[in-house]
């Protein structure tokens, strides 16, 4: 890949006390074989994880109190100059050509606003998980099904070669995400790419959902390969912190609120309102830290309102073509073929 006359990627980072990862994700990051610039923005870290960025010689921004995931992104690339930014997280080790390789990737395919590579699973001292010999994989793109879940496509398989094709899928998780910036700036409302209503979790999810409405692709490269210690499952919900949950629970309705149209929302029914109605049934007799969610939802619905005016007055895609994506079996297709091709 030709990089002469393109600008270095930037590489944003949001750390909350994530001295355990940082520094190998750092040496990672500045291993890259093209030129790359990092910013890190850390909501209020207790541990070293200053130091450790201070090491570096990182440009770092220490936040007086946890303002978000969504909100650190924002600070990072607001005002910026640059084409590309990857957003990642510490607990993520890149190999060394990933950001050249899913630059080839983006130049190569018309309207494509993001990328990921495919993520392999590793524990938290950085050793990559082996089943029976095989890799076990963490993410090869993002999947969305009627029920409105979102999973990462391939998740704990064994690597077997299954997902070795350069393909369009519906996102891209946001531990390693790269975007161009022509792409967040059409989606951006406000001061906003990501939606800072949303703190953490799932905006990922929404920034997909968003470029997709507006004709954007996401490309899933398999050439390009990196480490993840993922440490929040769908299935632990019992496990995790209230205010992960919390949030969790939230976002599942603004992302909707905001998103959601007549096609989409006849492909997931009853789906969507079964597992709705179990969830409720879950709050109030399990969970019930999570309960202010649905005050919280209620609260923002007027914002929220013109957000949707926003995402749905602008978007270049039918609803049938975006109902398509949401499917119990994970769609994807080829990178080979044109826009007007279907699943």
């Amino acid at each position: 890949m030709n990089t002469e006359g393109k600008k270095a990627v930037l590489v944003s980072l949001v750390t909350y006390n994530d001295e355990a990862f940082l520094a190998r994700c750092l040496e990672a990051v500045q291993n890259q074989t093209i030129p790359i610039r990092v910013k890190i923005f850390d909501n209020a870290s207790q541990d070293g994880t200053r130091d450790i960025a201070q090491s570096f010689g990182v440009p770092f921004h220490q936040s007086r109190e946890n303002l978000g995931y969504s909100f650190g992104h924002n600070y990072n690339l607001l005002d910026e100059d640059f084409d590309t930014v990857l957003l990642l997280n510490a607990d993520v080790i890149l190999q060394a050509n990933y950001l050249e390789v899913l630059l080839g990737a983006l130049d190569e395919v018309e309207k494509a606003g993001m990328a990921g590579g495919k993520l392999y699973r590793m524990d938290s001292k950085g050793r990559q998980i082996l089943r029976r010999t095989f890799p076990v994989l963490d993410s090869t793109g993002m999947f969305f099904t009627p029920s409105q879940r979102h999973f990462d496509r391939g998740s704990e398989e064994e690597d077997r070669g299954q997902y070795d094709i350069r393909q369009f899928v519906f996102g891209i998780t946001g531990a390693t995400l790269l975007c161009k910036k022509e792409m967040l700036e059409d989606v951006r409302f406000g001061d906003e790419y990501l939606d800072e209503d949303f703190f953490a979790y799932r905006e990922d999810a929404d920034l997909a959902w968003r470029a997709q409405m507006r004709g954007w692709k996401a490309i899933y490269e398999p050439g390009a390969k990196a480490l993840h210690c993922r440490r929040v499952f769908p299935k632990g919900r019992r496990g995790l912190p209230a205010l992960i949950n919390y949030h969790s629970l939230k976002n599942r309705y603004l992302m909707r609120m905001k998103n959601l149209d007549s096609a989409v929302r006849r492909r997931c029914f009853p789906y969507m309102w079964i597992r709705d109605a179990g969830i409720l049934v879950y709050v109030l007799f399990f969970e019930w830290n999570s309960l202010p969610a649905y005050r919280e939802v209620w609260r923002l619905r007027d914002k929220f309102r013109k957000k949707r005016e926003r995402v749905q007055s602008t978007r270049s895609v039918s609803s049938n073509a975006l109902a398509d994506w949401f499917s119990f079996t994970p769609r994807a297709m080829s990178a080979e073929k044109t826009e007007k091709n279907s699943f």
